[in-house]
């Protein structure tokens, strides 16, 4: 816990980029909430709403709505010759009291989850083109590269600095600008997330499309229990090819 708390200290700014990044991809996304951008000065200087977080490193809570359609592929043919198949899917639910996890970082549901879909899928995190993460709070979305197996763990960091994760990078996360700015709609936002791949493997997602060519995309969501004591998350694989 010391050795990632000293890490934490080095990296505010990398963490804060992360709230940058997010806000430039939201200034472009039809459908975000926020649409302003923002530097790390910006986030870094925002108010304290509990340290270390700051206003820029935090998503509103967000009125939406969502819908997709998931068919069988015996009848999909009916709807679409283009359709996204559905790869790999996993769910888990874990504690989240701190005292329960020796590490302080990360949500061990979320590193479950993936590596089941992984497994059903047929693949690897580093065959992962983009995804659409819950980035809750900044150190939120950080902390996910490494559950879902983009990185190891305590390297999130560089995942961002070395701008393996912006709109065109190797990896992008979040083009539509994540919860911290394209918005929560709490219940509505997974499969927004779901939406937001489906456009993104059609080559449909307009301004924020990324330019990687991407064959598999990842969807993510985590919740907490209605005590606070547990958590839920939710990983989806989608691909362009059957």
């Amino acid at each position: 816990a010391t050795r990632h708390m000293h890490e934490f200290e080095t990296t505010r700014e990398q963490i804060a980029q992360i709230s940058v990044k997010n806000h430039d991809n939201g200034s472009k996304y039809p459908h975000a909430h926020y649409k302003f951008t923002c530097d790390v000065d910006d986030v870094v200087n925002s108010p304290t709403v509990t340290y270390p977080l700051n206003l820029y490193d935090c998503c509103p809570v967000t009125d939406g709505a969502a819908a997709t359609i998931l068919v069988s592929e015996d009848v999909v043919e009916e709807y679409t010759d283009d359709p996204v198949w559905v790869a790999g899917f996993s769910q888990d639910a874990d504690s989240i009291l701190r005292a329960n996890d020796e590490a302080l970082v990360g949500f061990p549901a979320t590193r479950k989850a993936s590596q089941r879909a992984y497994d059903m899928a047929g693949i690897g995190p580093e065959d992962i083109d983009v995804a659409e993460v819950h980035d809750c709070f900044t150190i939120t979305e950080l902390v996910t590269y490494e559950d879902l197996g983009f990185c190891e763990k305590g390297d999130g960091g560089k995942l961002i600095e070395e701008g393996v994760v912006e709109l065109d990078g190797e990896k992008p996360v979040n083009p539509s600008g994540g919860l911290l700015a394209k918005g929560h709609p709490i219940g509505a936002t997974g499969v927004a997330q779901v939406n937001e791949l489906y456009e993104q493997l059609r080559h449909e997602a307009g301004p924020v499309q990324v330019e990687n060519d991407p064959e598999y995309a990842l969807q993510h969501n985590v919740g907490i229990g209605r005590d606070a004591t547990g958590s839920v998350s939710v990983v989806t694989i989608l691909s362009k090819d059957r």
